[in-house]
C-alpha cells in the first residue's frame, strides 16, 4: 500500500500544482475534485490514471478530438429522485437530458475510436447508452421549456377552454371599453394592465358610474383602475381553469419523474464519469502546457530523470519569458543515495524539490516535464524534511523538530522509500550534529532506501565517497564570477566557496585570513581542494560542450557531403547511360559511312541495300518492345539527361573559350600534301583525292567532277598509304 504523508505534499508544494491543474477544469465539480487530488494507493491505480491522461493528451494532436464533456450539476435532482412523491421541474429535466446526451456522445465516441483510446473506452464502458429518458422528456417538454399541449388529453382540453375564455374576456372588455369611452368616463390612456389583467383607466370622478372591481389607482389619484363587471365572471372561470391546468402539469411531471426514478444510478454514474473526464482533461491540458510526457515505468528499481524541469518554476519562467535550467539525475541499485553539496543559491534545494515533486505528480496520475527517454519507478513512501522547520505551536526548535522528523524517518524508511532532506544536520553544534546526521544517513543507507540530501557538512561528503552505493554531487559554479550555472554534476562533492563568496561580497582580505587561521588547516585544504576540483570540472564541462557542438557540426557536414555524393553518383550514372547511347549511334554512323564509301567505289545498289538492311535487323534484335507510356518515360529521362549534359558542356565550352582568349595560340605546322591524299576545302565538307600537284595548285577528284584548288585552301583528311 502506497502512503505519502500530507507534510511531504506541503513541503514539495503539491497543492500549488493541484491549483494550477484545477484551473483547466470546465466544471465546478471537476475543479473541486482536482483540488482534492492525492497520490494513488496502489501501483495499478497509478498506471491506469497515467494511461488515461496520456490518451487524452494524444487527442490534442490527432484528428479525433474527444467530444465536449461540460455539464450542469444534477446533485439537487439526484436528491429529489431519492425522495418518493417528489417531482422534477422543467429546468431540472433539461439538465438531465443534457447530461444524458453528453454521456451518450462520449461513450459512443470512445467505443467507435477504441483503437485510439483503449483505456478511456474501458473507463467509460460501464455506462449504458440510454435514450429512454431523452425520448420521454422530449415527448412532454418542448424546446422552449414548456409542457406540450398534447402531453395529456385533459391538458389539451383545458388549454383549449382557457383560450376560448380568454377570447370571451377580450371581447367583453372591448365592448365595455368602447361603451365607457363614448361616455367619456375614461382617461386618455383608456386602459392598463394590473396583476396580468386588462383594466379600464377610469377618471376618478366617474368611478361610481362604472360597474366592476376596483384593482387600484394611479399615484396622483386621478385614475382608478377597474375591471369591468362583464369580464369578471369570465375571469373567475379562467382562474379555475388555470388552477386545473397547473394541477394537471404537476401530475404529468410526477408521472415523468417516476419514469426517470429507476435511472437514478445511471444518472449518478454519468455525472461521476463526466467529473472524472473533466479532471483527466485538465491533467492533459496541464501536461500540454509544459510539454510533459509519460516516461517508461521501470520494474528494476532504476530511475532516470533526463532534462527534468520543476513544473512551477518552468511555468512561471515561461510566463515571464525567463530561462529554466533542467536537471538530469539517475538512481539504481549501485547509486541509491546522492549527497548534493556546494554554496547556497546554487540550486541544491530546487533540484531536490524537482525530483520529489515530479515523483509525487507521477504517483497522482500527472504527466511530468522530462525527456521522453526518462525512466521512473513507483515508491511506497516519500519522506521529506525541507524548509524552515521551527514549530511555534509545539514550542520546538529547529533541531528538536528535525530530531522528531528523523525518528519518524527511522520508523518508516525501507527499500521502497525515497527520502528528501534539505540542509541535513543543521540546527545543532556542527561537530555533534554532523556526527548524528552521519549516523542517520548510514542507517537509511543500510536499509537500501533511495534518497537525496543537501548539506555543507564535510563528514557527510566523505561518507558518500567511502560507501559504494552513495555518491557525491554538486551544483556547478562559474570559477571566475562565482555565479551559479544551475547544473547538477554527479560524482564529486561541491565546495561551499565560503571564503571566495565572502571576498566577492567585499569582506576585507585581512579578516578572511584571520578566519582561516581560526579553523583547522586540514579543513581549509579539504575545501580548497574541492573548490579546485570543481573549477576544473567547470572547465571540462565547457570544453565538453564545445566538443559536442563541433561534433554536431561535423555530423551535419558529413550528411551534406553524403547527399552531394549521392547526387553526383546519380548524375554519373545518367551520363554513362547517355555516353553508351551516343557511342552506339557513333558506331552506327561509322558503319553507314563505310557503306557510303563502298558504294562510292563500286556503285552496287543491291549490295548497299542488303548491307543496310542487315545492320537494321541487327539493331532491332537488340531492342525490347516497350509500351507507349514507357517510351514517353524513357524519352523524358533522356531529355532530362540531355539538358543536364548540355548545361555541363556549355559551362566547359565557356571555360575553354575563356582559356583560349587568355592563351597565345601557336600555329600548327601545315602538313605537306601529296598525290593520293584525301583532302577537303577549309570551308567545305566534301572529301576528294589529289590526282595531280602543279605550281602550288592541286587537281582534286570528287568522283563526279574534278577541280583545281590552291594548296593553301586544302585541309588534310587522310594521308595516302604507301
Amino acid at each position: 500500500m502506497i502512503n505519502i504523508h500530507e507534510k511531504t505534499l506541503q513541503d514539495l508544494e503539491f497543492p500549488t500544482v493541484l491549483k494550477q491543474v484545477s484551473e483547466h477544469c470546465i466544471t465546478p465539480l471537476g475543479n473541486e475534485k482536482a483540488l482534492n487530488m492525492s497520490p494513488f494507493k496502489t501501483k495499478e491505480d497509478i498506471l491506469g490514471a497515467l494511461q488515461l491522461t496520456n490518451e487524452y493528451l494524444s487527442s490534442f494532436h490527432n484528428n479525433n478530438r474527444i467530444p465536449n464533456h461540460g455539464f450542469d450539476a444534477i446533485n439537487k435532482e439526484l436528491l429529489l429522485l431519492r425522495i418518493e412523491n417528489t417531482y422534477l421541474e422543467v429546468h431540472s429535466l433539461k439538465k438531465i437530458i443534457s447530461i444524458s446526451l453528453t454521456t451518450n456522445d462520449i461513450v459512443s465516441f470512445l467505443e467507435k475510436f477504441k483503437d485510439y483510446y483503449p483505456k478511456l473506452n474501458d473507463f467509460a464502458s460501464h455506462i449504458e447508452i440510454n435514450k429512454t429518458i431523452i425520448e420521454k422528456v422530449d415527448a412532454i417538454v418542448d424546446r422552449f421549456g414548456d409542457i406540450k399541449d398534447n402531453a395529456s388529453r385533459l391538458l389539451l382540453e383545458l388549454r383549449q377552454r382557457i383560450n376560448k375564455v380568454k377570447g370571451k374576456i377580450n371581447q367583453s372588455f372591448a365592448t365595455a371599453l368602447n361603451a365607457y369611452h363614448q361616455l367619456e368616463y375614461l382617461d386618455d390612456i383608456r386602459e392598463s394592465v394590473v396583476d396580468n389583467k386588462r383594466v379600464l383607466a377610469v377618471k376618478a370622478m366617474h368611478r361610481r358610474k362604472v360597474k366592476g372591481a376596483i384593482m387600484g389607482g394611479s399615484k396622483t389619484g386621478s385614475i382608478v383602475y377597474i375591471e369591468p363587471e362583464t369580464t369578471l365572471q369570465f375571469t373567475r372561470e379562467l382562474n379555475n381553469l388555470e388552477y386545473e391546468e397547473k394541477e394537471e402539469v404537476i401530475r404529468i411531471l410526477k408521472d415523468l419523474t417516476n419514469v426517470i426514478r429507476p435511472f437514478k444510478t445511471l444518472l449518478e454514474d454519468s455525472q461521476t464519469l463526466l467529473i472524472d473526464l473533466d479532471v483527466i482533461a485538465a491533467k492533459a491540458k496541464y501536461a500540454n502546457s509544459m510539454n510533459a510526457v509519460l516516461p517508461e515505468i521501470s520494474e528494476d528499481r532504476s530511475l532516470l530523470l533526463k532534462d527534468a524541469y520543476h513544473p512551477l518554476l518552468y511555468l512561471n519562467h515561461l510566463k515571464n519569458k525567463k530561462t529554466t535550467f533542467p536537471q538530469s539525475i539517475d538512481f539504481n541499485q549501485e547509486k541509491r543515495v546522492i549527497v548534493i553539496s556546494g554554496p547556497n543559491a546554487g540550486g541544491k534545494s530546487i533540484t531536490l524539490k524537482t525530483i520529489g515533486l515530479l515523483q509525487v505528480m507521477l504517483q497522482s496520475g500527472l504527466l511530468i516535464p522530462v525527456h521522453e527517454r526518462s525512466k521512473v519507478f513507483i515508491f511506497d513512501r516519500i519522506l521529506s524534511d525541507i524548509g524552515d522547520n521551527q514549530s511555534i505551536e509545539n514550542h520546538l526548535s529547529t533541531y528538536s523538530y528535525r530530531l522528531k522528523q528523523m525518528n519518524y524517518f527511522l520508523k518508516k524508511c525501507n527499500k521502497n522509500t525515497l527520502f528528501l532532506i534539505d540542509e541535513f544536520g543543521t540546527g545543532s553544534d556542527p561537530e555533534l550534529g554532523g556526527a548524528l546526521a552521519e549516523t542517520f544517513l548510514e542507517e537509511f543507507y543500510h536499509r537500501e532506501a533511495y534518497g537525496i540530501i543537501t548539506t555543507h557538512y564535510s563528514n557527510l561528503k566523505i561518507l558518500a565517497n567511502e560507501l559504494p552505493y552513495m555518491v557525491n554531487a554538486n551544483m556547478l559554479f562559474d570559477e571566475k564570477s562565482l555565479e551559479p550555472l544551475y547544473k547538477l554534476v554527479v560524482g564529486q562533492a561541491g565546495s561551499s566557496f565560503t571564503f571566495e563568496v565572502a571576498q566577492k561580497n567585499g569582506i576585507p582580505f585581512s579578516l578572511i585570513n584571520r578566519a582561516k587561521k581560526k579553523i583547522e588547516r586540514s579543513k581549509v585544504r579539504f575545501d580548497a581542494t574541492i573548490a579546485k576540483l570543481q573549477k576544473e570540472r567547470s572547465k571540462l564541462e565547457k570544453t565538453g560542450e564545445s566538443l559536442r557542438i563541433n561534433e554536431k557540426k561535423k555530423i551535419k557536414e558529413a550528411d551534406k557531403l553524403e547527399e552531394t555524393n549521392a547526387k553526383i553518383q546519380k548524375k554519373l550514372e545518367s551520363y554513362q547511360e547517355l555516353y553508351d547511347s551516343n557511342q552506339r549511334l557513333i558506331y552506327l554512323g561509322h558503319k553507314i559511312n563505310d557503306l557510303a564509301e563502298k558504294y562510292f567505289e563500286n556503285k552496287q545498289k543491291r549490295e548497299l541495300m542488303a548491307e543496310f538492311f542487315k545492320i537494321v535487323q541487327i539493331e532491332n534484335s537488340k531492342r525490347k518492345k516497350v509500351s507507349v507510356k514507357e517510351k514517353h518515360v524513357i524519352k523524358a529521362k533522356e531529355e532530362q539527361v540531355k539538358q543536364e549534359v548540355e548545361k555541363v558542356v556549355t559551362v566547359i565550352r565557356e571555360k575553354k573559350q575563356e582559356a583560349k582568349k587568355n592563351k597565345i595560340e601557336v600555329p600548327k605546322p601545315k602538313p605537306i600534301l601529296k598525290i593520293g591524299d584525301r583532302v577537303r576545302m577549309n570551308d567545305g565538307r566534301a572529301i576528294g583525292s589529289i590526282d595531280k600537284i602543279e605550281k602550288n595548285k592541286a587537281t582534286v577528284n570528287y568522283g563526279m567532277f574534278t577541280t583545281n584548288v590552291s594548296l593553301e585552301q586544302l585541309e588534310l583528311v587522310k594521308t595516302v598509304k604507301k
